[in-house]
């Protein structure tokens, strides 16, 4: 069961766990009995969040469903840092593999 906040007119704010198809109704207060209506409650972060920041949040919100495209660059754009690497390959004269800076230990196929 969820936790809703009532306020009574006589003692103020009070918490009280209702099922959620009785979430509409009033609650009995803990002191007096009487029925107190339900109230929503705003988190405090909220109302004092930058409004740079609540936009920033508002856009993400929007932006969830879209698939991302960071790291895309198209071939126009120069100082891309996404080069095709130069093989480290060499050949020698009668054909075989030769690896310069690869691990001595292996062995060419």
């Amino acid at each position: 069961m969820p936790l809703y906040d009532y306020k009574c007119t006589e003692h103020g704010l009070f918490h009280d766990l209702v099922p959620m198809e009785a979430s509409g109704d009033c609650a009995p207060c803990p002191h007096c009995g009487a029925l107190s209506a339900r109230v929503i409650m705003v988190a405090p972060e909220l109302l004092e969040m930058a409004p740079a920041k609540r936009q920033a949040m508002a856009r993400n919100e929007r932006a969830a469903h879209e698939p991302r495209h960071g790291n895309q660059h198209s071939e126009k754009e120069q100082g891309c840092c996404h080069h095709k690497r130069k093989s480290k390959v060499f050949f020698t004269a009668d054909g075989n593999k030769m690896f310069p800076s690869a691990r001595p230990w292996m062995i060419s196929h």
